[in-house]
């Protein structure tokens, strides 16, 4: 009897369970360990009773929820009109709108925050102004109110970005039977337009509820007493209050269920709009005419400049003279020169190495793991797909905390080493360009594989030299996304890092923490660079003006 011949596929299948089981399932085993056990070892439900009991932490669950939806609302309501002028109108400078509205969400959340202190704060610029002025002291920054619009004009380009694909997705013979029809103007735009973008809302708002309710930053810096999920995490594990990591990890999975149970209500609504279309005919751009035409540049630019303010503000307080958190008349590269002194050259190596290893593996695990799910379809490769998911729904301190209960000990003791840092960004940002690549290669006929195999080509040459280019632009734009996010990445880096492993993002963090305010804007405007030049390179390189999510 002829030995069974090992199918790779299948060994690939099994080599991704056991990567996902050690890196993903056993340090969520580990948090779900440390949240049910006690000091002495004995089972016990304490710290959910504890949490549950005390309304000053079961608060956190009403706050976040509250400004998190609040968040959601508002980006649709920016973010769905905004996309509409933008695909079905000839906007002037499109393209130079297009690439600006996505710098507005491609820096770290806790920068707008920032930026929007210095400008609204207590003592910012534009506060100053008008009270010296006009003699009016405006509403404070500070608190839900704050939150909310930080949040909002950061997030808004991500429900633009997806409507705008939706958009063009829509076949003109559609619209140009409505109008047969008499449904015209408002009316069509609510009943056929938004209907049929109904999938892609409901896959926009998830991406921003996920978004708002995982950010760290933002709250820690503007929240002052509107206290959130990730921020209470972080202050019962490195909190200077006093730490509790037991309480922190009962925290963790009731964060867990949470997002959890809101992604699986997306999933079921979803299921209710399960219907594709093709534009054969894809609208036509009209020109905007009249005084409706500059309500929409008005709206477009301006809602575009307002989100943009914080990043340009940075760059401009990076060359201002600064002394402390007091910035002085004149300008100057001091804070530049202060920055070289502070880590700059390590936190910019860290923060390529990081990234450049990172984005390689998770292009690699994205091919492989979307030809399994997609020219595989068997349980155990959709069970991988399902795992590869669960970053996607969970805030980043607590994969943070996870990998530091798995790797902080022996056999693992990867702690403070550049191997949990890369680990941990691999984790959370892998659903980005598995998604994308997934999406492409579904829509890639596997008679197209099938006709290089009858030519005579082997199963590898087929997948090397046919299927991966064929799945370039998919991979190149989830890439983006997720290398983006790297750069960027604080609430699980602010968990896991030490001097010898800081980045970009931790510099910036760590000198407004300490009240370095020339310092930090150095930092951050260099990280803002990085990103935008990450986009025009992918940009250039993809020859498209378009960001697939």
């Amino acid at each position: 009897m002829k030995p069974r011949k090992v199918e790779i596929w299948s060994v690939m299948t099994w080599v991704f369970l056991g990567l996902f089981a050690l890196f993903l399932v056993y340090p969520m085993f580990g948090i779900l360990k440390q949240a049910v056990f006690n000091a002495e070892g004995s089972f016990s439900l304490a710290q959910f009773e504890k949490f549950f009991s005390t309304p000053y932490y079961s608060q956190t669950i009403f706050n976040s929820f509250k400004v998190t939806l609040a968040v959601t609302a508002v980006t649709l309501l920016l973010g769905i009109p905004f996309a509409y002028f933008y695909s079905f109108y000839q906007l002037k400078g499109g393209k130079f709108l297009f690439v600006v509205a996505i710098l507005c969400c491609m820096s770290a959340p806790f920068i707008g925050a920032y930026a929007w202190i210095m400008l609204l704060g207590r003592n910012g610029v534009i506060t100053a102004f008008i009270k010296d002025i006009f003699g009016i002291r405006i509403g404070s920054i500070y608190g839900f109110g704050g939150i909310l619009m930080v949040q909002a004009l950061k997030f808004f380009p991500l429900v633009f970005v997806y409507m705008n694909g939706a958009f063009k997705s829509i076949d003109n013979t559609l619209i140009e039977a409505s109008a047969n029809m008499g449904c015209t103007g408002v009316k069509r735009f609510f009943t056929v337009i938004m209907q049929l973008s109904m999938p892609t809302i409901l896959a926009a708002s998830l991406l921003v509820f996920m978004r708002a309710f995982a950010d760290f930053g933002t709250p820690l810096l503007i929240g002052e007493g509107y206290r959130t999920f990730p921020v209470e995490i972080y202050n019962q594990y490195l909190g200077e209050n006093g730490t509790d990591h037991n309480f922190a990890a009962a925290i963790s999975v009731i964060a867990i269920v949470v997002t959890a149970v809101v992604f699986f209500i997306q999933k079921w609504a979803t299921r209710r709009y399960n219907f594709s279309i093709s534009a054969l005919h894809p609208v036509q751009k009209r020109k905007p005419r009249g005084f409706g035409g500059f309500l929409m540049y008005l709206y477009c630019y301006g809602l575009t400049a307002l989100a943009f303010l914080p990043q340009i503000y940075i760059i401009y307080l990076s060359f201002r003279n600064c002394d402390g958190a007091v910035f002085k008349p004149g300008f100057s590269l001091v804070n530049y020169e202060k920055a070289v002194k502070k880590l700059l050259v390590r936190s910019i190596n860290n923060t390529m190495i990081f990234g450049i290893v990172s984005l390689a593996i998770i292009i690699l695990l994205a091919i492989l793991i979307a030809y399994l799910v997609v020219r595989r379809p068997r349980p155990l490769n959709h069970a991988i797909d399902t795992l590869s998911m669960l970053p996607y729904i969970m805030p980043g301190s607590i994969i943070g905390i996870a990998l530091v209960i798995a790797f902080g000990k022996q056999p693992f003791a990867l702690t403070g080493t550049m191997a949990i840092m890369i680990i941990a960004l691999v984790i959370r940002r892998m659903p980005y360009t598995i998604r994308s690549a997934t999406a492409t290669l579904q829509n890639i006929p596997i008679s197209t594989e099938e006709a290089a195999l009858s030519l005579g080509a082997g199963k590898l040459k087929t997948f090397l030299c046919i299927t991966t280019p064929m799945m370039g632009n998919g991979i190149m734009s989830g890439a983006v996304l997720s290398w983006v996010a790297i750069v960027t990445e604080l609430s699980s880096a602010i968990i896991l890092y030490n001097n010898k492993t800081i980045t970009l993002t931790m510099s910036t963090y760590a000198a407004i923490s300490r009240g370095n305010d020339g310092l930090a804007c150095a930092f951050a405007a260099i990280l803002t660079v990085l990103t935008a030049l990450s986009l025009i390179l992918y940009l250039a390189l993809s020859k498209s003006e378009d960001i697939k999510l």
